[in-house]
C-alpha cells in the first residue's frame, strides 16, 4: 500500500468509487480508496438501483442526467457489465394534486430538453403491459431514458476505470484515525492512518455512507446523517413480467416498483420509518449485512401495493430486503470541503445514490481538482448545517420527516416542524401575540405573516393553483401597509459577519466587486465572485469603524459566506472575520411614514442619506441605524444588541400606531423585492452567473483588482439575461423554474423566481433568457401547471425606477 497520496478515499461503495473514477479522468492517478471491508460492503450491495433523472433542482437534475448519460457507455469503456437497462419510467398520479405535480413537471423537463411526457392512464397501462389496475390513476409521466442498473456491477466498473488509470484500491483496509493540524488560526488534514499503516496525504474524502457520521468525528467534522431502514420485496408474481418493463412509482400510495429477473421488487417509503444506530457507531462486523426484515411495518405498502398491481397479491415473496440508507435532515445530499482543509464529504445520498453517483464522483473530483464547486451546489453543500446538527436527537427527529414524507407533494412555501421552535429573536413573544404564522430558516424562527392582519376584502387576490396554498389575506395588507404608510420587520436572523483588524479593509476590497473602502458610516452594496466570475455572495458591507466592517447576509447563506470569506482571509492575524448573528437584533422600518416614525422617538440627526450608517439612540435603545431597503422604500434596518431588541420593537409599534404602522413578515418582503427587482441568490443569481448578465454591473468596479475579475465577461455580459417578466393573467404565478417560450413555441429559457406584485396587481417572475430575447416589450410565453400564459419582457425595476421613493 502506498504510504503517500495526493488524495485517500474513505468508502468502497457506489459513491467512493466514482468519485475516484473521475478524479483519475482529471489527471489525479495518486490516489488510494480504502474499505473497511470489500467494495460495495455498505449499503450499495441492497440498493434497488433505480435511476430517474428528473429532480427537485435544476442542479441534481443536471446531476442524474449525466449519471445516465454515463451510465450507457460505462461498460464498454471498462469492460464491466453494469447492467444498465434503459426501460424507462412511469410515474402515476392517483390523486387530482398529483396530476397538478406532474403537469408542472412536465413543463419543467422541457428545459432541459429531457423527454418527459404527459400520458393518459391508457397509454401509462400498455406501457407497463396491462400489469397495473388503473381505476384510482388519473394520468402518468413518461420518461424513456430513465432505466435501472445493478448497483455492485455499477461500482466493479468505476473501480476498474479508476484502477486503469492509476489508482489504488484497498479492501479490509480499516481507518483508524485522520489526521488534523492547524497552522495559522486554520486546520487540514495530514494523513489517514490504518490497520495496514499511514497514508500521507493532502485531500481525504469521507465517502463512508452510513459509516460517514463516524469517519467525521475523526477529523473533527460533524456529519449529520441517521441511517434508516429502508425495505423492498423481491417478489416472483404468477404471471409473465416482461424483461423491458418500465420502472413505476405511485407517490400517493408511497410504493415503486421495477422488473427483478423475471419477477417485480417493490419498495416504498412508509409513514413511520425505523432509525438504526443512532449513536452513530456502526457496528465493525456489519459489512455486506442485512437487518431482519420487519413486516409489520412493510404491511402498508403491501396493501398499498396489492391495490395498484393486482398480480402482487399471490406473488411469491422471495425475499424482503431490510438495509440502512443514510438519510439527512433535508433530504438532499452533503456534498464539498468542510471546516478542515482537504476533508471533503460526500455522503447521506437518502436512497437515490446509485442515480446521483456518476453526478456526484463528477462534482466531487471538479471541487477537489479546482478548489471550488463546479456548479451552484449550496443547497447539498456541508456547510449549510449549523451546531444545532451536531445533536443527533435533533439530526433525527428532522431525517425522521424527510423520510416520512418522502413522496410528499412539497407546496411552494411549504414549512417542516420537526424540532421547532429552536432559535427565536428576542421580540418573538409579541409576534406570537400577534398569532404571527411562523417559517423557519436555519433554526430560526420568521414571520412570514400576521393572522392578525387578515383582511377578507384581500381574497379575490389569492393565486391560483400551488402558488395559494401556504398564503394569507394578511400578505397583502402588511404589503400595501407598507408601501401607504409603514411597516416593521423583524430580521434579527439575518445573518451578521463582522470583519475587523488592520487588514480588514484592504481584504475587502480585494473581495469585493464594488468599492468598500470608504470612509466609516457608508454602506456598499456588492459581491464577492468565485474564479470563474460567479456570484459567490450578495450582501451590503457597512464600514463601522476604520478597521471594523458588518456583513449583512441572507438567514439561509450566514454559513456559507462565513466559509468563504473565512476561507480566503489572511492568517497572519491581521483579519479577524466572526458570525455576530445572534448578538444583534434587527427591525426593518420602512414606508413613507417611517422618517416621522422614527423622528419621534429619536432625538439623533436622521439627516444622512440612503447607503449611509449613524449610531443613534431610540427611545431608550442605542442602535445602528443603516439606511438600506430590500424592498424599495424609504427607511431603517435598526441593529440593536440582542438584549435590546424586545424594548426596541415595543417602542416602534408604540410610537407607529398613530401613524398606521403595520407589523409585517417576510412574504410581504418578498413581493415588495420582485416588484424592485432585487435579486435573490441561490434563486435569480447564483455561482454560476455573472454581474453583468445578472443586471448588477453597477455593483462592479473594474478600476481596481478583485478575486474573479479575470473571468468576468465583458460588460455586455454573456448570451443571456436575467429578465423581469409580467403575466398576462394577475393571478397565475410563476413559482421557479418554468419554462419561458417565444411566440413560435420554442423554449428559450426557465423562470428563476416569480410572485404577485400586490402595488402593481401583477403577476411578476424573473428568467433567464437569451440576449434576442431579453429586450423590452418582447412577447413570450411562460407554461403555468400545462397552461401557456402570454407574458411580455418588462424593464425593471417595475416600481418606482428612478429610486425616488427609497431615497426620500
Amino acid at each position: 500500500m502506498r504510504t503517500h497520496a495526493r488524495a485517500v478515499i474513505i468508502g468502497g461503495g457506489v459513491g467512493g468509487a466514482s468519485i475516484a473514477y473521475h478524479l483519475t479522468l482529471l489527471g489525479w492517478n495518486d490516489i488510494v480508496l480504502v474499505d473497511r471491508d470489500q467494495l460495495t460492503s455498505g449499503s450499495t450491495f441492497h440498493s434497488a438501483g433505480l435511476v430517474g433523472q428528473l429532480r427537485s433542482s435544476v442542479t441534481l437534475t443536471k446531476m442524474m442526467m449525466y449519471g445516465a448519460e454515463l451510465y450507457r457507455h460505462l461498460s464498454e469503456e471498462t469492460g464491466h457489465d453494469v447492467g444498465w437497462h434503459e426501460v424507462g419510467s412511469l410515474r402515476l398520479a392517483s390523486t387530482p394534486e398529483r396530476l397538478e405535480e406532474l403537469r408542472r413537471q412536465a413543463g419543467w423537463a422541457k428545459t432541459f430538453g429531457l423527454p418527459l411526457d404527459l400520458i393518459s392512464t391508457q397509454e401509462a397501462l400498455e406501457r407497463f403491459h396491462g400489469l397495473f389496475d388503473p381505476t384510482d390513476v388519473l394520468g402518468a409521466v413518461w420518461l424513456p431514458t430513465d432505466g435501472w442498473l445493478n448497483p455492485s456491477d455499477l461500482t466493479m466498473a468505476l473501480a476498474a476505470g479508476a484502477r486503469s488509470r492509476g489508482a489504488e484500491i484497498q479492501t479490509m483496509t480499516r481507518v483508524l484515525s485522520v489526521g488534523v493540524e492547524e497552522v495559522g488560526g486554520r486546520k487540514r488534514v495530514t494523513h489517514v492512518e490504518t490497520d495496514k499503516g499511514r497514508i500521507t496525504c493532502d485531500v481525504v474524502v469521507n465517502a463512508g455512507g452510513m459509516y460517514a457520521h463516524e469517519i467525521g468525528r475523526m477529523a473533527g467534522v460533524n456529519v449529520p446523517i441517521v441511517p434508516m431502514a429502508h425495505q423492498y420485496a423481491i417478489t416472483r408474481p404468477k404471471v409473465t413480467v416482461p424483461a423491458d418493463l418500465p420502472t413505476m412509482r405511485d407517490p400517493d400510495r408511497l410504493v415503486y416498483f421495477r422488473e427483478e429477473v423475471g419477477g417485480m421488487i417493490m419498495g416504498g417509503y412508509e409513514r413511520n420509518p425505523d432509525p438504526w444506530c443512532l449513536d452513530g457507531n456502526i457496528p465493525p462486523t456489519f459489512n455486506n449485512t442485512l437487518l431482519s426484515p420487519d413486516w409489520d411495518r412493510f404491511l402498508p405498502l403491501t396493501e398499498a401495493a396489492q391495490t395498484l398491481v393486482p398480480c402482487m397479491e399471490d406473488a411469491d415473496v422471495h425475499q424482503l430486503i431490510n438495509g440502512p440508507e443514510a438519510f439527512t435532515p433535508d433530504g438532499e445530499f452533503i456534498l464539498g470541503e468542510s471546516e478542515v482543509g482537504g476533508f471533503f464529504v460526500a455522503a447521506g445520498f437518502c436512497a437515490h445514490g446509485i442515480a446521483g453517483a456518476g453526478g456526484n464522483g463528477k462534482v466531487m473530483a471538479e471541487w477537489i481538482v479546482g478548489g471550488e464547486p463546479p456548479m451552484d451546489l449550496w443547497k447539498m453543500d456541508i456547510r449549510r448545517f449549523g451546531p444545532q446538527y451536531r445533536s443527533r436527537q435533533f439530526s433525527l427527529e428532522r431525517t425522521h420527516e424527510v423520510y416520512s414524507t418522502y413522496y410528499d407533494i412539497v407546496y411552494p412555501n411549504h414549512e417542516r416542524q420537526a424540532t421547532r421552535p429552536l432559535r427565536v429573536p428576542p421580540a418573538y413573544a409579541r409576534h406570537i401575540a400577534l398569532n404571527a404564522e411562523f417559517g423557519e430558516k436555519s433554526g430560526w424562527e420568521r414571520v412570514n405573516w400576521y393572522n392578525s392582519n387578515e383582511n377578507e376584502t384581500h381574497e379575490p387576490l389569492r393565486p391560483r393553483g400551488w402558488a395559494g396554498q401556504h398564503w394569507s389575506t394578511a400578505i397583502v395588507t402588511e404589503h400595501l401597509a407598507t408601501r401607504t404608510t409603514a411597516g416593521l420587520f423583524d430580521e434579527s436572523s439575518f445573518a451578521k459577519i463582522e470583519v475587523s483588524g488592520a487588514g480588514a479593509a484592504a481584504f475587502l476590497q480585494h473581495m469585493c466587486t464594488n468599492n468598500v473602502n470608504k470612509k466609516p458610516g457608508s454602506i456598499t452594496y456588492t459581491q464577492m465572485l468565485n474564479s470563474k466570475g460567479g456570484i459567490e455572495c450578495d450582501f451590503t458591507v457597512t464600514r463601522l469603524e476604520a478597521e471594523r466592517f458588518l456583513i449583512v447576509t441572507g438567514t439561509a447563506f450566514g454559513r456559507h459566506d462565513l466559509s468563504w470569506i473565512s476561507s480566503h482571509a489572511p492568517t497572519d492575524g491581521s483579519v479577524a472575520v466572526r458570525d455576530i448573528t445572534s448578538s444583534m437584533a434587527c427591525f426593518g422600518l420602512w414606508g413613507p411614514k417611517a422618517r416621522e416614525i422614527l423622528s419621534s422617538i429619536t432625538a439623533d440627526d436622521l439627516s444622512f442619506g440612503y447607503m449611509q450608517a449613524r449610531f443613534i439612540t431610540v427611545g431608550d435603545v442605542p442602535c445602528w441605524a443603516l439606511r438600506v431597503t430590500y424592498i424599495g422604500e424609504t427607511g431603517w434596518e435598526l441593529y440593536p444588541t440582542a438584549e435590546f431588541g424586545l424594548r426596541l420593537w415595543d417602542t416602534v409599534i408604540k410610537a407607529g400606531a398613530p401613524h398606521g404602522l403595520v407589523p409585517g413578515g417576510y412574504r410581504a418582503i418578498d413581493s415588495m423585492r420582485l416588484e424592485k427587482g432585487y435579486r435573490a441568490w441561490g434563486s435569480d443569481i447564483t455561482s454560476e452567473t455573472d454581474p453583468y448578465s445578472s443586471g448588477l454591473g453597477f455593483a462592479v468596479r473594474t478600476d481596481k483588482d478583485f478575486v474573479g475579475r479575470s473571468a468576468l465577461p465583458g460588460i455586455d455580459g454573456t448570451d443571456q439575461r436575467l429578465c423581469c417578466l409580467v403575466l398576462s393573467d394577475p393571478r397565475s404565478v410563476a413559482l421557479g423554474n418554468e419554462p419561458v417560450s417565444l411566440a413560435n413555441g420554442d423554449i428559450v429559457g426557465r423562470v428563476s423566481s416569480g410572485g404577485l406584485g400586490y402595488s402593481l396587481n401583477a403577476s411578476i417572475a424573473y428568467a433567464w433568457l437569451p440576449v434576442d430575447a431579453s429586450a423590452p416589450g418582447t412577447a413570450v410565453a411562460v407554461e403555468v401547471f400545462g397552461e401557456s400564459v402570454p407574458a411580455e419582457v418588462r424593464a425593471d425595476p417595475l416600481y418606482d425606477p428612478t429610486g425616488a421613493r427609497l431615497r426620500g
